[in-house]
């Protein structure tokens, strides 16, 4: 939204001044208009365009209160009695201590727009009293003045007047300044905004801005001095340098034109005053909301006087930054608030696991201080599995943060209960719906099964994924995705993808690959050619050290926003990338075998882990895993269906699992002193370190993993 959009003013395009808006844009007209009501604390104001070969003044932009009866001044001939024709005919600032527009105003204070062929119209401002501005308040006015003129006019304004042409240069870089101040958003656009149109027209060099913090002055900003030197003054008390505390104290501006004259007035700043590569300085305050915030100190590399001009204009000039630097540093706290939520919503570190490796990348939207709601996780699951998932809740905020927070929440709890993607689609779907109706999210949930060599996944309107094979190929299944979460209706669909092994698995959010300047198909078309031609020049798919791949996957999500996403600060939309590199169990890792469906399963069950964990060199692990397959089996037996199958996983840890063609849930119930059974699954979660079941479209598997021994390990 515009500052027109936002605030209580208006352009007249009905009364002749459609020139102007053609040659500024009614947004130029409202900050004129605003800036000149913060100058001098007015109620209201007005700008007039002259129309000189008709003789007349036609009103082109009010504020709201202006407009209430600004009607009878729509068309003001230029030697009526009021303001703003008695300013164009002085050629000079007029104040007039009469409500002239009857709108509660207490007086009006009018100056005209100088132009290359004279006043090209005028500026006016309701006061709330009588009195006339201060002549900080005049220069700033006359300063504006000068700046709107030389817009309006289409010229430099330069012959508007008396003066040289370096006065007017420095009145045009105030003006300049007020525009870009209105815009800036940060610290560092405020203190870019001085170097760039108040430094040049005073021959100035440097600055220095400091903010009083906790009774220090800390240095938010600077342009033309060493690190060195702004490390000596940053975090100094106020009392600690004798120009700074009067300055303070006093709210008064200092202008020293040498180093003899600073060491004469302040012989304790000596050791400060011999480090500084300055020669002149001008100390000014900078007030906001009535209060001293910190101190602007423009510099010169040679000794100088001032004149009266120069002291006003800097003088202005610091009320002015006072109240931009303020508003910087409230959006500073802000955006540093929003990014540490941001970062705490969002995984930290991402796992490193055996069948997967992974870098991730988030991008919040231009500069604003909202955070956003795409979020990634990579989740491990039992056998090795690794489920991956990426989403994007549309909108901006705290509320579309916490939505995310919760998705996020909900689906590391589902995925630990091993759902399958479409099922946990249907839970995730109920919950967005809750929220109410104006909660949607897009979201892409997938499980890689490194020993099937396959990955399932789901799509709730979000992009699908694309897949880099070792030879650089980068291929998308062309699946169309089911409606948005929070829109949807299940079941959701779940599709399959056979992944060869070292092969990238990338998950992204819309906001990667669409821009102001291309559309989806264009964006995602790049980004397969930064895929493909970075795996071709880095080889990144052939490694096997651990920290060497992680880099790799660092460096090339790096390559990625860089390629796609050049200037960062003109996003739109929230970008998130996940890489994935899944590596496929060995089939030497892997053993499995079926069991009769009756009582001699659990005997030969221990059978084949003594041949299978021997053979392995995991002989320690026998004793227990011989228990574990015993009890597994067992309850297989007596309390479901065959087919009955054991298969065992040897990785960082060594999984044992049995299948059967029951889809009953195995619990852990409480068993009295009395019963002849019920502490099988005791006996399993004691021996084990994790243990669950999944379940499969023709039944389940219980599962079982152990740590594997130190010495295995470390050989």
């Amino acid at each position: 939204m515009s500052d027109a959009e936002r605030l209580p003013f208006g352009t007249l395009t009905n009364s002749g001044g459609n020139g102007w808006e053609e040659a500024w844009g009614a947004e130029a007209l409202t900050l004129v208009l605003r800036q000149a009501m913060t100058c001098l604390g007015g109620v209201g104001a007005l700008a007039h365009r002259y129309d000189r070969a008709a003789g007349r003044l036609r009103l082109v932009a009010a504020s709201e209160l202006a407009r209430t009866n600004a009607g009878e001044w729509a068309d003001l001939p230029d030697e009526q009695d009021v303001a703003p024709a008695h300013a164009l005919r002085r050629g000079g600032l007029v104040c007039v201590a009469r409500d002239s527009l009857r709108v509660g105003a207490g007086g009006m204070v009018a100056v005209p727009l100088p132009g290359a062929d004279g006043p090209v119209g005028v500026l006016s401002v309701l006061t709330p009293t009588a009195g006339e501005p201060s002549e900080v308040q005049r220069s700033l006015l006359r300063a504006l003045a000068v700046w709107a003129g030389a817009r309006l006019g289409g010229g430099s304004g330069r012959s508007s007047g008396p003066g040289p042409a370096d006065k007017v240069a420095r009145s045009e870089g105030m003006g300049e300044l007020t525009a870009a101040l209105a815009e800036a958003v940060t610290s560092s656009d405020v203190v870019n905004a001085v170097a760039e149109f108040v430094l040049p027209p005073f021959g100035a060099d440097g600055v220095v801005f400091q903010l009083l913090e906790g009774g220090r002055l800390r240095v938010v900003g600077a342009v033309g001095y060493a690190q060195e030197f702004l490390s000596l003054v940053d975090g100094i008390p106020p009392a600690a340098d004798a120009a700074v505390e009067e300055v303070m104290r006093t709210r008064a501006p200092r202008f020293i034109g040498s180093k003899a004259e600073l060491s004469g007035r302040y012989p304790e700043l000596v050791p400060v005053n011999e480090a500084s590569p300055k020669e002149a300085w001008a100390f000014l305050p900078m007030l906001a909301s009535g209060r001293v915030i910190g101190l602007c100190v423009v510099s010169f590399s040679e000794s100088r006087p001032f004149t009266d001009d120069e002291r006003a204009l800097l003088t202005a000039l610091s009320g002015l930054v006072g109240q931009s630097l303020e508003r910087a540093r409230l959006y500073d706290v802000e955006h540093a608030r929003a990014q540490e939520l941001q970062r705490g919503l969002l995984p930290r570190v991402l796992p490193r696991l055996p069948a997967a490796r992974a870098a991730a990348r988030y991008l919040p939207a231009g500069r604003g201080e909202e955070v956003g709601g795409d979020w990634y996780d990579l989740l491990p699951l039992s056998a090795d599995r690794v489920a991956m998932v990426i989403g994007d809740v549309m909108g901006h905020g705290i509320a579309e943060a916490a939505t995310m927070g919760r998705l996020r929440t909900a689906v590391r709890t589902l995925a630990d209960l091993e759902m399958p993607p479409d099922e946990l689609f249907s839970r995730l779907n109920d919950l967005v719906s809750d929220l109410g109706e104006d909660f949607y999210a897009t979201c892409l949930y997938a499980v890689f099964d490194p020993v099937a060599r396959t990955c399932a996944y789901s799509l709730a309107g979000h992009p699908p994924p694309l897949v880099v094979h070792p030879d650089g190929s980068v291929r998308g299944p062309d699946v169309v995705p089911d409606p948005p979460l929070g829109a949807a209706k299940p079941p959701f669909e779940t599709h399959q993808q056979h992944l060869p092994d070292d092969c990238l698995f990338v998950l992204y959010t819309d906001g990667l690959i669409e821009s102001a300047t291309r559309d989806a198909e264009q964006g995602l078309a790049q980004l397969r050619q930064v895929l493909k031609q970075a795996v071709v020049d880095t080889a990144c798919l052939q490694t096997n050290d651990e920290d060497d791949d992680v880099r790799r996957l660092e460096e090339l999500c790096d390559r990625v926003v860089s390629a796609l996403l050049p200037d960062q600060e003109q996003t739109t939309d929230d970008a998130g990338l996940l890489i994935v590199r899944t590596r496929c169990a060995d089939a030497r890792d892997i053993s499995s075998c079926t069991l009769p469906d009756d009582p001699r399963a659990a005997g030969q069950a221990r059978e084949y882990v003594r041949e299978q964990l021997t053979a392995w060199g995991l002989a320690d692990l026998v004793p227990t895993t011989e228990l574990l397959v015993s009890e597994l089996v067992g309850n297989i037996v007596r309390h479901a269906v065959g087919p009955i199958r054991l298969r065992l996983l040897r990785s960082r840890t060594l999984t044992c699992e049995v299948y059967d063609g029951s889809v009953t849930t195995p619990r852990i119930r409480h068993a009295s002193y009395t019963d002849e059974g019920g502490r099988g699954l005791q006996l399993v979660a004691a021996l084990s370190r994790h243990w669950g079941a999944r379940y499969l479209q023709d039944g389940k598997c219980i599962w079982a993993e152990q740590d594997l021994p130190p010495a295995y390990i470390s050989g």
